[in-house]
Formats: C-alpha cells, sequence, structure tokens
C-alpha cells in the first residue's frame, strides 16, 4: 500500500521505517488526511506477521509541528446549526480519534521506537510518547513540547497521561501548563527519551532499540505494579504537589485560563484510572474546553489570524512579494540599535546611521552583545554570531544609503529632526527605495511633508524592547502607494515579526488604545483609588502589568515628550485631561520610570515597590477610605472597555479595517488580555447589546472614555458582530 503523508520500508530484520513527510509544505502537521494513513499504518504494524517492530522518523527538518490548528478552526465553525449535545459528540469523536489511534499504536504488541530528528510539538511530541522508545538528535532545533495551553486548548492526543506517567507531575507540570520545551540533554536526563545521538545516527539507534526491545514491547503504564514516579494524587507526595498546583495555578492565571485548569484536572483525575480510561477524560475535557469561547477566540487570534497576517494576507492586490536584502537604520539609540539587532539576525544587511561615530558603534555593540547572548545560551555559534555582527556598518555617512531597499528612521519624537533626515536621507537613496518612520504618535502625513516622494514614504512602527515585541504597525499615509505598503510587509515577514496595516491617526492603533489603559490607571489615581487595587485589579483582569506599572516602562520623560508634542500640533483642541496633569507633575519631580528608577514606583535592588507618596495625586492629597473603595470588577470593567471601546473607535474611523489586525495587534502590541482573543473579540464574545449597555452605565458615572461610537449602537440593535460586519479580507 501506498501513502501520501508517510514513506513505509521494511529491511531485512523485519523493522519498518515510516518516515513523516507530507507533501509541498516545510513542516509535518497531523491533519485529518495524517491522521486516516497514520491508523492504516497502526494496522498494519499490527497485523502483518513480516513486521518485527517499526521506527517512525521525519523526513523534514523537524518531526511535527503538532495538530493542523487551520482544521481545528475550520472545524470549530463547522459546529453552527448543531444542538450543544451535537456538537459536543462531534468534538469528542475528532479529539478522540488521535488518542484511540495512538493507544492502538502502543498496545499493538510489537516495539516501536520514534527517532527525533528536530521539532516534536503538541501532537507531534504525542506521537512520539506513544512509541515504546525514543531516541533525539542533539541538535539545538530538536525541542520537545507541548504548547497547546498558549493558544487556549490542551493536549489532546495523551499528552496529559503519559507525560506525567513517563516523568511525573512536577517535570510534566510546566511543560503542559506554561509551553516549556526541552532540549535534547534534558529530555534525556528527566527520562523523556531514552537516547540521544547525532542526528545522523538516531534511525539506527532506533532501530537497536527496537531490536533489543528492553520493554518486551510495553509502555510503562501497562506493565505489572507501575508507579507513577514521584507519585500519585493520593500518594503523599503526589498530595503536596496537587495541594499546591490549583492555588499556585490560580496565582498565575487569576482563573481566566480554563486550559490550564483542565490540564490539571486531566492529570487528577486521568492518573487515578488506567491508561485507556485516562485518555477518555482527557478527550472529554478537550471537548469541554473547545466549547468555552476563551479557546475559540485564542485559537482564532493567537494562531490562525496571525499566521495569516504573518504571510501577507494585508499585501495589497497587485503587489508582488520582494525580497529586502540591505536596509538603513538612522538614529543608533535604543529603538534603532533593536531595530538593527533583528534586522541582521534576519539576515539583512544594516547601515546603521547616527549623529556621531561613537553613537553609531554603541548602536552596533548593543547587537554585538545581543548575539553574544545567543552563544552563550547555545542558540547560536560564535561564528553565526560574528557573521551576523558583519552584517552592521556602523556610520555617519548618508551616502551609505545609496543601495538599500529600505530605510527605517528611529529617532526621538520631533517633527522638525524628522524631516530633516528625511531630506538628507532621500538626497542618495534608490529611487524605488522605501522610507519608513518609527514614530509611535506623530501622524505620518504630516511627516511625510518633508520628503520628495510621498507615495514611497510610510509608518514603520517597532515596540519596545523590539528583541521581544513581535507586531510593527504599518501606518498608511494620505499619499502612500501600495508599493511602500507591500515592501513594508515584506520586511517585517523577514524579521519575523506581525504587521497590521493601519490608517493614519495620531497615537495609530496600537498606542491610541494603551494609551486609554494606562489613562484608566491615572484616573483612578486621582479618584483617590489605592495604587495596589489598581495595579491588581488590573492583572485580574488579564493584563501582563498594571497600567502605573506599564506608564514606568515606557517612560514618564517619554509620555511627557508626547504630550509636550502633541500640545504643539493640536494648539487650541488641546484637552487638558487628570492623566496630563500627573505626567507633567511626574516630569517635574523628576520620576521618569524604570529609566531612573523612579517612578509611580521606587526601583531598588532585588525588586520594586510603589511610592508611597502617590496619594498627592487623590482629591485633596488623601485616598478613598476603604468603605469607598471601587471593587474589583468595577476597575476590571474600565480597565478592558476604556481599551475595546477605542478599538471599536478605531474600526468605525477605518483607522483598523480588519478585526483581526485589532484583535492580535492587542495581543502583541501591549498584552490586551490574552484569554479574551483581543478587544474585538472582547466585544464579539460579551455581545454588543451587553456591551453598550454596560459602557453606557459607565459613561454615566466616568464620562467620555466610555462614549460608545454611533457603529457599536448600530450593531448591537441588529445584534451583529464585528467579525460577522467587518469580514476578514483574504489574501491577495
Amino acid at each position: 500500500m501506498s501513502y501520501t503523508h508517510f514513506k513505509f520500508e521494511l529491511d531485512g530484520d523485519g523493522i519498518a521505517l515510516i518516515t513523516f513527510d507530507s507533501p509541498n509544505v516545510s513542516m509535518n502537521v497531523l491533519s485529518a488526511a495524517v491522521m486516516a494513513e497514520l491508523g492504516q499504518i497502526v494496522d498494519k504494524i499490527g497485523s502483518d506477521d513480516a513486521i518485527k517492530g517499526a521506527v517512525i522518523t521525519s523526513g523534514k527538518k523537524a518531526f511535527c509541528a503538532g495538530a493542523d490548528l487551520s482544521e481545528l478552526g475550520a472545524g470549530m465553525l463547522d459546529l453552527k446549526g448543531l444542538s450543544e449535545e451535537e456538537a459536543k459528540q462531534k468534538l469528542f469523536d475528532t479529539a478522540f480519534r488521535l488518542n484511540s489511534q495512538l493507544r492502538a499504536l502502543e498496545t499493538c504488541g510489537k516495539p516501536v521506537a520514534a527517532a527525533i530528528n528536530g521539532l516534536a510539538l503538541g501532537g507531534g511530541f504525542e506521537v512520539t510518547l506513544a512509541c515504546h522508545y525514543r531516541v533525539m538528535a542533539n541538535d539545538t532545533g530538536a525541542k520537545l513540547g507541548l504548547p497547546e495551553s498558549l493558544v487556549g486548548v490542551l493536549p489532546g492526543g495523551g499528552g496529559t497521561q503519559r507525560l506525567p506517567r513517563l516523568v511525573g507531575v512536577m517535570n510534566a507540570a510546566p511543560v503542559m501548563l506554561q509551553g516549556k520545551q526541552l532540549d535534547a540533554d534534558t529530555a534525556k536526563q528527566q527520562g523523556v527519551v531514552h537516547e540521544v545521538a547525532p542526528a545522523s545516527e538516531i534511525v539506527a539507534k532506533a532501530k537497536e532499540l527496537v531490536k533489543a526491545n528492553p520493554l518486551g514491547s510495553k509502555q510503562p503504564w501497562d506493565q505489572d505494579k507501575f508507579k507513577i514516579p514521584g507519585g500519585g494524587p493520593f500518594h503523599p507526595q503526589g498530595m503536596q504537589i496537587f495541594g499546591g498546583a490549583s492555588p499556585m495555578l490560580l496565582k498565575e492565571t487569576y482563573g481566566n485560563y480554563p486550559a490550564q485548569r483542565y490540564i490539571l484536572s486531566c492529570v487528577y483525575e486521568g492518573l487515578q484510572v488506567p491508561m485507556d480510561a485516562g485518555l477518555r477524560i482527557e478527550s472529554r475535557y478537550f471537548t469541554k474546553l473547545l466549547m468555552r469561547p476563551e479557546s475559540r477566540n485564542m485559537i482564532r487570534s493567537l494562531f490562525l489570524s496571525k499566521q495569516s497576517l504573518d504571510k501577507g494576507s494585508r499585501r495589497p492586490a497587485g503587489q508582488e512579494k520582494s525580497e529586502i536584502k540591505k536596509i538603513g537604520v538612522i538614529g543608533a539609540g535604543f529603538m534603532g540599535a533593536g531595530i538593527t539587532t533583528v534586522s541582521a539576525q534576519a539576515g539583512i544587511e544594516v547601515v546603521l546611521i547616527d549623529v556621531n561615530q561613537e553613537g553609531a558603534d554603541k548602536g552596533k555593540q548593543h547587537a554585538v552583545d545581543f548575539f553574544a547572548k545567543g552563544v552563550k545560551r547555545g542558540k547560536i555559534s560564535e561564528e553565526k554570531a560574528k557573521k551576523l555582527a558583519d552584517l552592521i556598518t556602523a556610520t555617519t555617512d548618508y551616502g551609505a544609503l545609496k543601495d538599500v531597499d529600505l530605510v527605517v528612521e528611529a529617532v526621538f519624537e520631533n517633527s522638525d529632526l524628522k524631516a530633516e533626515i528625511t531630506k538628507k536621507a532621500e538626497a542618495v537613496m534608490p529611487k524605488g527605495a522605501i522610507f519608513g518612520s518609527n514614530t509611535s504618535t506623530i501622524p505620518i502625513s504630516s511627516l511625510a511633508k518633508a520628503s520628495e516622494r510621498p507615495d514611497n514614504f510610510i509608518g514603520i512602527h517597532f515596540f519596545s524592547p523590539v528583541e521581544k515585541m513581535n507586531l510593527v504597525e504599518l501606518i498608511v499615509g494620505e499619499k502612500t502607494g501600495d508599493l511602500a505598503v507591500s515592501r513594508a510587509i515584506d520586511f517585517v515577514g523577514k524579521i519575523k515579526k506581525t504587521p497590521i496595516v493601519v490608517a493614519d491617526t495620531r497615537g495609530f492603533y496600537a498606542n491610541r488604545c494603551v494609551m486609554r489603559y494606562i489613562e484608566q490607571g491615572m484616573y483612578l489615581l486621582t479618584e483617590g483609588v489605592k495604587p495596589a487595587l489598581i495595579e491588581n485589579a488590573a492583572k485580574m483582569a488579564g493584563m501582563p502589568v498594571g497600567p502605573l506599572s506599564l506608564q514606568d516602562e515606557v517612560a514618564i520623560d517619554l509620555g511627557y515628550k508626547v504630550l509636550q508634542q502633541t500640545k504643539k500640533d493640536l494648539g487650541d483642541q488641546f484637552e487638558d485631561t487628570p492623566n496630563a496633569q500627573v505626567i507633567e507633575k511626574m516630569y517635574e519631580l523628576g520620576r521618569y520610570g524604570r529609566k531612573n528608577a523612579k517612578g509611580f514606583y521606587v526601583y531598588e535592588e532585588g525588586g520594586k515597590r510603589l511610592w508611597d507618596e502617590l496619594g498627592q495625586f487623590a482629591p485633596g492629597g488623601k485616598l478613598l477610605p476603604e468603605d469607598q473603595q471601587p471593587s474589583v470588577g468595577e476597575i476590571k470593567d474600565r480597565i478592558l472597555y476604556a481599551q475595546a471601546i477605542e478599538a471599536a473607535r478605531t474600526m468605525a474611523e477605518g483607522i483598523v479595517e480588519d478585526p483581526r489586525e485589532a484583535d492580535v495587534g492587542s495581543i502583541l502590541g501591549w498584552g490586551f488580555a490574552p484569554y479574551t482573543g483581543g478587544v474585538i473579540s472582547f466585544i464579539d464574545t460579551v455581545g454588543t447589546g451587553v456591551f453598550v449597555t454596560r459602557a453606557d452605565e459607565l459613561a454615566k458615572k466616568y464620562g467620555k472614555p466610555f462614549e460608545v461610537p454611533q457603529l457599536l449602537r448600530d450593531m448591537a440593535a441588529k445584534k451583529e458582530t464585528f467579525y460577522a460586519r467587518f469580514a476578514p479580507k483574504k489574501a491577495a
């Protein structure tokens, strides 16, 4: 029998070599077609007397990236029109299919080994766990992991049952709950794999294990007198682990992420019963999880939508993909140095320009130091680090821009300075090169007035720190052409970040929304709410850090400079607000944030604490009495609704056209509660009618930030969702 996704070879010893190698894709995934073939292969191994054992490996650089989440997402859409019970049954059947196939593999009566030559994640890792033996390549690209919880689901191919039985709950927990990946040495040390060898030898080593067959073709948990490493739920040590797991999980997630909670339930309940019952428990929780909006929204935003945007789905029609080989970065400060680093890391030649050679050299050294850390951590070789550093030319000479494909200007927020740099760069840049301004607030159409070719002028807004933040906002000015948008998408894609395309306005999309978050923190402060209550309620709402802490990270002096530029640009139209007054006072006091260890927090060796003089911003300089402090729920609503309403305004104004970009941008750009799926998914899940009603209640109490746009009222009247009204655009 021939297969599409697998190659099947039987050697003279009767050992079948099964090579997973799906056609026309760079990475193997567990699709419905793959699972159908896998089921046939499992049947063949068990029933064919000529087959004495089997080795499963991959014909690609990686073993398997896991389940095909695109199919899973489409499958969830297919549930429309089904009753709740019918939907549950359909999801359970889908979930249990892989479980039953892998159980059949490990109970086929013949030894099976996995030769793991690269990444084996999610369902790919679960396939290897169902093999009796595992041999792993000892290169840096080989990793094992169960990242499902990071996108709102749980391991559905036996991962919650086999891994704890193999290495104990203590070792399995970080892999299942946090998505931690194991390298070859750690996997060997913990007993996840039996041997580690060079990639060229793993198949041979796996065959040796199959021939020796020390387990007698039975998994440890199918052996007599099997005991769970570290103890099960009712073992003294196991009771201690599980006793601390729930409160620890609640502390980390505030109960916002059902995937982690259900994973813990799978393990706790599953370890008390035989493997077959444990697998059914896992599939039931998998089904229950997929019925929840958190999982559906996270899969859509963090996987499906992000993947689509990464592939250039917002490329203007008629534009072809191009190769960005060389760029210029003007401004070697923190942002410019970061842009230089990620660009060189992607293999792009970089000309880094600063006002003096010392500044340019310092910017390059930032990249050199970053690559050196990669060497120290074993991620790249010293030779590779040197090659990456050699891609960077630090200079003061604008003439070096004569052959670049794109320039990114990354100086501080000053329109006059940016205009001067634009003219100097365009004097030497190739005619078809693109000029991008890394501005966070100044309208691109305004900056483009200094350009001789505004059609090739675009905003390229990075987030700090550049090396860690995965979002890049592309801002289309009044005269920005499609070529500039397309080339900018190519650049962002090459440096492995996610682009969203937005129209021009002050603050663009991300900063408009995140400022509503920071603003609410300061509003609450000026109302007399306890600073600790503000910060903790924000984290309980799902935000990664509190609004006051975030302003410290962004830098209060930067906020002050942006405020002054805004005042200058808006003139009489500028509206003074409590948060503006707080920023100006903090700046006057020399409290610039984390950068000088003095902001809303005091930064000391070993940690930070809230500044004990923040009460000065409360009415009369006194915080509200305990019995007048708002509830956590009230603060959570203010924080989430203020951001979501601003996002709805940007959709109403046409600043953002695609709800996918609004959602992905909100999570990657400023960490909007990931469990919601993003700002727009948050509104859709609450329901536009319920959302508008609650927003109106908040507006009566707290004013303008909670006034919804007419678009939302119209949608509420028609019971519409954003994803239905604004159908995501298809890739060009």
